[in-house]
Parts: structure tokens; C-alpha cells; sequence
């Protein structure tokens, strides 16, 4: 069914999770922070050989300026997307929603690391973890457990999720979509300009009449380290997609991949060792988080070394054992090593240059992710590729917010200053405010961590007067039925001048589920008074929400750094 140009943006249709089906393999469309990049224009390691594109759609895109060819190599949209991972989809799918033409460019699969090696495989290993975890917290279930998890199973589930590396149903949701899938490496050739060079065949040029969408994401960021390049190590990539489970596994970070990596190796059988540089896991959260993640982690049997660099590295061949360096504490050995040590743009190679950028920056944006200093305001920059937060599900709400504002930037006619278009208040149509005020994520192990919003110090830092409000998750009906001797804590961070929620954390088994209720009330900025009325059924975990206002009302709450520990 096409679309008028005066449906928003908003109404996009969702693309399929790849592999959404689970065991039945059919293909779908779908991170650190993340957490997890979207597809880029460039290979890395392990890279598959994509499918050749189906034949496009007869349906000519309804809308602003149909698709229109001008000649074999070269042709014109509305809106060209660099990047086909699951934000270039939604930019795509937003725009199409819209009215717009769009061509969508990708030289790896479509669906990007998302779906293929992050998101949706990393929790396809840690499901089984944590479903067995819950049959063995609870008397009953707990003597039906007869042994380890199974990994062939669970590998095998894992392939199945990521439609065993094919995108088939990601061409045939953009193709459905009204979208024009590209296959090749995209650099941008001048404004508004984009060259293709497929891997054969000649390059082509596309021309967008509105806006440019970068959404090439970014890669695993390894550090300079001797003898690291021809050890190879393992990245997200390779923790996500192997095969192989290594006996020991050496993990390098403490942020959300390390954790979730090291919980799901370790329960695939793996002896896991984890090398911290600093005191602390998940530092960006409440540091109660990262306390208890180590407690969990430590109880699974992986070991947790803190305060703990590491110098160098060794492999002597492609079988061999690897040997870390650590600094001033001797040496470690492994059969394989997990590097999660942040991530970088992926903006080397896409042409910033011909438009005035610097190549491998991270793309600077204003609030309706618009890239600055590029003349003609036709550049827009969705997903990890603008540092704004690096969340595919963050990605996907400011290439919906990137959309609406570039469709009706076009309907008046691109002349953003006349204010005609415009709907930049806070929450407004055109800006992605959440990025700042109301990011939620979860990382996925055991426990679960759950938050959204500012961490108590963050809110400090940013000059809000405020309490923290704490709550011991075991303490509540529901959790106490949800496992035998629950453990887990809840923070609500209150705006104390304006009497609204600024941020929450839960961590426990199967917090993840409490996380947009609490998002809501952040987003929506809904009095604590108003929050009495939204009463918890009983008896479910969400009755921690009655607990926390209850504390809060009775003024004994703890306050300011105290609240950190």
C-alpha cells in the first residue's frame, strides 16, 4: 500500500528483526555502547560474500520527486542513505513513509552489525543463560536442571537468528518498501553527490535532490598495542559469530560488551578471565551496577582482574596459544582474546573530504542530526556514526527524527530559516532530545541492568539539585516469586526543583522489562505526584515503583555523592 507525502514519517513500517523467526531461519532486517554499530561501507574480518540484489520493484515510489533515471550511471532520489545497517533501514523506511524516493547504499549485508554481529547474535547466546539461570533460581525447576547448557544448540539458534549470514529479507523489506537497495562501496562525490563502485562493473553516481543520510556506523576500536595486529584477537565480530569455543577466553574492557561476552562464553564452556584497567565494571552507570555484574560474573566462575592494563601481545602462528603482556603483573595466556575496548567512527573512505569534513572524525550534528559546516544544510549523520549515543535503537529514533525533519524541510521548499517547517521545542518532532535526557539500555547478563536517563554523579555534573532513591529489588513480592533469594537493587534519581524523574537503574534477573516504564515517566517528565496514580499490579516486579515513591515520600532518602556507593 504506497503512502501519501502527508503521512509523517513516523508511521515507517518496523523492518523484521534478523532472523526474528528464531529456529525457522527466515531473514529479516534488524550496540557499545553499546552498544553495537550499523553496517558500514567498508569490510572487516569474517566478512561474507553478499547475494547478488534481486530485480527492483516495479512499483515507482509514490511521493516528492519519484525516482527518476537519468542514465545507467546516473540517477536521482530525494534521499540517498549511506549505510543499509538497521538505522540506514529506518532513515530509509522513514522517508519512504513520508513520500520521499530513496536509494539505500551498502556494501555488506544489509541489516548491518545489528543483526549479524551484535545485537540480535549476542543475545541469541545469552538467552539460554539466562533461561537456565531462572529454571535453576527457583525450588521445582531447580531439580529438573540436569546439567550445562548445550552449545550446538545454542550456536546453531544463534545462526538462526542472524539468517545464517544471508540479507535476502532485507532487500525484499526495503524492496517492499518502495526503497532501492544499492550494492557497493558509497563515498560522498560533492554535495549532494554519492559515487558507487560495485564489485563489478563500472562506478555510478547518485544525486540526491534533498539530503545525504550517513549512517555507516562505526567498528571495534583496538588499541596500539605490540604484537596485537598479527595476533588476532577477537572483536565483537568474531565473540558473536564464532564457532569454535576457545577453552580459555581472555577478555580485555569492562563495558557492556566485555560483560555480556564473558557471561556468554563462559556458559558455553569457556574459562573466562577479564582484564579491567580500571577498578570498576559498567563505570557509566550507578556503581552499584558494575558491583553487582561482578558479583554475578564471579559466582559463573569467570575471573575479574581490576587495575590491570595490558602492554602487549603474542601469538607465534595461527594455532597457537596467545600471550598477553600485562603491566608489571607478568603475563597471561589464552587460546583466544576478546579486545572490547570502545569503538570508532566509520568515516575513513566515504569522501567527507569533498565536502569540507575530516575523514575517520566522528560527524558532529545539531539536534535533528543535521552535520554542521556543510553548506546547504543537505547532510544529515543517524546512529553511532555522530557520537551522539552509540544505541542501535538510539540510531533508529534519530533516523525517524532525521526523516520527518528532512520531508518537511522539503515541503517548505528546503528554506529551513523561513521557520516553516521547523519543530525544534524540546520534545518536538525535529529533534532527538532522548539522546541527551533519556537513553535506555540493558545489558543483557546476569543480573540484568536496566537504566535510562542521568546516573546520580551525571546529574550532579550537570547542575540539578537532586535525590537518589533506593530500593532493594529482593525486598518485593514479585521478585521474590520471580527466584528463590532474589538479589537485585532499583535507583530512581529525582529532579528535587521540578519534582520529575531525571533517570532510573534496575539491576536483577529480568529487569530488562521494567526499563519503559521508566522511560516513559523520564521522557514524559511526569510528576512524582502523578506517579502514585499509575498503581503496580501485585504481585509483579513493578511494584518496586510503589516501594521507591514510597521512600522518597517518607524523606529518607539518601542524598547527593552519598547515594553513590
Amino acid at each position: 500500500m504506497s503512502r501519501t507525502p502527508d503521512e509523517s514519517a513516523a508511521g515507517a513500517a518496523e523492518p523484521p528483526e534478523a532472523g526474528a523467526a528464531g529456529a525457522a531461519g527466515t531473514a529479516g532486517a534488524a550496540g557499545e555502547a553499546g552498544r553495537t554499530g550499523e553496517a558500514g561501507t567498508a569490510g572487516e574480518a569474517r566478512e561474507r560474500q553478499a547475494p547478488p540484489l534481486r530485480p527492483r520493484s516495479r512499483r515507482t515510489p509514490p511521493g516528492i520527486g519519484a525516482h527518476s533515471p537519468r542514465t545507467p550511471h546516473e540517477q536521482t532520489y530525494d534521499v540517498i542513505v549511506l549505510g543499509g545497517g538497521a538505522v540506514g533501514e529506518h532513515a530509509a523506511g522513514s522517508a519512504r513513509a513520508a513520500g520521499l524516493s530513496v536509494a539505500v547504499v551498502e556494501s555488506e549485508l544489509l541489516g548491518g552489525d545489528c543483526s549479524y554481529w551484535a545485537c540480535m547474535p549476542s543475545k541469541a547466546l545469552l538467552r539460554p543463560v539466562s533461561a537456565l539461570a531462572a529454571a535453576r533460581a527457583v525450588a521445582g525447576s531447580r531439580e529438573a536442571v540436569t546439567g550445562p547448557l548445550a552449545p550446538e544448540p545454542v550456536l546453531d539458534r544463534r545462526d538462526a537468528f542472524v539468517s545464517h549470514w544471508e540479507d535476502g529479507g532485507q532487500v525484499d523489506w526495503l524492496l517492499s518498501e518502495g526503497a532501492e537497495p544499492v550494492r557497493g562501496h558509497g563515498r560522498l562525490d560533492g554535495p549532494r553527490r554519492v559515487a558507487v563502485r560495485p564489485a563489478e562493473g563500472p562506478e555510478h553516481v547518485l544525486t540526491a535532490r534533498h539530503a545525504v543520510v550517513v549512517a555507516t556506523g562505526s567498528r571495534p576500536k583496538l588499541p596500539d598495542l605490540p604484537g596485537l595486529p598479527g595476533a588476532r584477537p577477537w572483536t565483537s565480530r568474531e565473540a558473536t559469530s564464532s564457532r569454535e569455543i576457545p577453552e580459555r577466553l581472555a577478555v580485555v574492557g569492562g563495558g557492556v560488551v566485555a560483560v555480556e561476552m564473558a557471561c556468554a562464553w563462559q556458559a558455553l564452556g569457556s574459562s573466562v578471565t577479564m582484564f579491567v584497567r580500571g577498578e570498576e565494571l559498567l563505570r557509566r552507570m550507578e556503581p552499584f551496577a558494575g558491583e553487582l555484574v561482578a558479583e554475578g560474573l564471579a559466582a559463573a566462575g569467570v575471573e575479574i582482574r581490576t587495575g590491570v592494563s595490558v602492554a602487549g601481545v603474542r601469538r607465534a602462528s595461527a594455532d597457537s596459544t596467545v600471550t598477553l603482556v600485562l603491566d608489571g603483573v607478568g603475563e597471561s595466556e589464552a587460546d583466544e582474546v576478546l579486545f572490547a575496548t570502545g569503538r570508532e567512527p566509520r568515516t575513513d573512505g566515504i569522501g567527507l573530504e569533498t565536502v569540507g569534513l575530516r575523514p575517520g572524525a566522528w560527524l558532529e550534528t545539531d539536534k535533528s542530526c543535521r552535520v554542521g559546516g556543510v553548506a546547504g544544510d543537505w547532510l544529515y549523520a543517524v546512529g553511532d556514526v555522530n557520537g551522539r549515543a552509540l544505541l542501535t535503537h538510539q540510531g533508529k529514533y534519530e533516523a525517524r527524527t532525521a526523516a520527518a525533519a528532512i520531508a518537511d524541510r522539503a515541503r517548505a521548499g528546503g528554506v529551513p530559516e523561513t521557520g516553516a517547517a521547523e519543530d525544534t521545542g524540546r520534545w518536538g518532532a525535529h529533534v532527538a532530545t532522548a539522546d541527551t535526557a533519556a537513553v535506555p539500555q540493558v545489558v543483557f547478563g546476569e543480573p540484568e541492568v536496566a537504566s535510562v536517563g542521568l546516573t546520580t554523579a551525571e546529574a550532579e555534573r550537570q547542575g540539578y539539585r537532586v535525590r537518589a532513591v533506593d530500593q532493594d529489588l529482593g525486598a518485593v513480592a514479585g521478585a521474590g516469586l520471580y527466584a528463590d533469594h532474589y538479589r537485585g537493587r532499583a535507583r530512581i534519581v529525582v529532579d528535587l526543583d521540578r519534582d520529575v524523574l531525571l533517570g532510573a537503574t534496575f539491576v536483577g534477573p529480568g529487569v530488562a522489562e521494567l526499563l519503559h516504564s521508566a522511560t516513559v515517566a523520564v521522557v514524559g517528565e511526569v510528576p512524582v505526584g502523578r506517579l502514585w496514580h499509575a498503581v503496580p499490579a501485585f504481585p509483579t516486579m513493578s511494584e518496586v515503583w510503589l516501594r521507591l515513591l514510597e521512600t522518597y515520600r517518607r524523606g529518607t532518602a539518601v542524598r547527593g555523592t552519598a547515594a553513590r556507593g
